[in-house]
């Protein structure tokens, strides 16, 4: 197993576990909210409190289904598998940066270093599937180099 891809997922669950705690801890927050609105209030006072508090409650439902979503993604990756070509699980190694090839979370800082996570399906993703090291691929005009696949 390559140290690096680990690290790397460990980071990722990390920073999908904090947004599942958060997102729970904003739609129990947003049930008591609602739940406490005092009716003694004027009726559409009231009402209008309840239902910002309703809307709040779901929007973080929604963003806890994502969180979740990523997370079911996330423990699907094979980190035994050294892989050959760009596919999901593989950690490329570019002219241009470090890709670990799972879920479209963006930038990893680890050590003072950047890593991205990004989707196979992202466009930057799809420009490198399937190449193999040594192997060239374009992007936004400019031409990068896979130095390595792990």
């Amino acid at each position: 197993m390559n140290p690096l891809k680990k690290s790397i997922h460990q980071a990722l669950q990390k920073q999908l576990d904090t947004k599942i705690e958060t997102a729970n801890s904003a739609i129990n927050s947003a049930k008591e909210s609602r739940d406490n609105e005092t009716k003694s209030s004027v009726g559409d006072k009231y009402e209008t409190g309840r239902a910002m508090m309703q809307a709040e409650q779901e929007r973080n439902e929604v963003r806890l289904m994502k969180a979740n979503e990523l997370n079911d993604q996330l423990g699907q990756i094979d980190l035994e598998n050294n892989y050959q070509r760009v596919e999901t699980g593989s950690l490329v190694v570019t002219s241009k940066g470090t890709y670990f090839i799972c879920i479209g979370i963006g930038k990893v800082e680890l050590e003072g270093n950047t890593y991205y996570a990004i989707s196979v399906r992202s466009p930057i993703g799809q420009a490198m599937l399937g190449k193999v090291g040594g192997e060239k691929f374009s992007f936004q005009g400019n031409e990068i180099l896979i130095k390595s696949i792990f």
